[in-house]
């Protein structure tokens, strides 16, 4: 007798699967006799109580999860799912597709604004630290935001993501 669930071989008189601990009392199938030919289910049949069903794919490939992460990668793939038809419609992906085009616009705002302090040798110096502790602190936060969007959690930075919450339901 196999497992419906992993197919793997159990005992007859198992009320569990070893493998899997799927309940086989619930999901005995009917005796048929050995000469009687294997007829596949029809596509609308409800699958026994306690049967896994496996997850269905999205047509697009990507789970709203993978896209919110991959939304953070660089700016780029967060203008392409807002611009592209299937992940424009997903809350979650443009939410978190707004907040990394926001983190990217403060990145290259303090990255211009210390650019200019090369002018000023001695400014420079003093800035040197508080600029790296800056960008490390925004490497962090980009670290954060992007594991927060892998699991599909509406992780908000205080100021852009109530900017990005709003470009989102709009």
């Amino acid at each position: 007798m196999q497992c419906p669930v992993c197919h793997n071989e159990v005992q007859p008189q198992g009320a569990f699967c070893n493998h899997c601990g799927a309940n086989l009392a619930a999901t005995v199938p009917p005796a048929t006799p050995p000469d009687a030919a294997y007829t596949p289910p029809a596509a609308s049949a409800v699958p026994p109580p306690g049967y896994a069903t496996p997850p269905v794919a999205a047509s697009t490939g990507l789970s709203a999860n993978a896209a919110s992460a991959i939304a953070y990668i660089t700016f780029i793939p967060a203008i392409i799912f807002l611009i592209m038809e299937p992940y424009n419609r997903i809350p979650l992906v443009r939410f978190h597709s707004f907040q990394s085009i926001g983190l990217a616009v403060v990145w290259v705002a303090l990255r211009i604004l210390f650019l200019f302090l090369i002018f000023f040798p001695f400014l420079h110096l003093i800035f040197f630290f508080i600029e790296a502790c800056i960008f490390f602190g925004l490497f962090i936060v980009w670290l954060i935001t992007l594991l927060k969007a892998s699991r599909g959690e509406w992780f908000k930075l205080p100021i852009i993501g109530d900017l990005a919450l709003k470009q989102a339901q709009s």
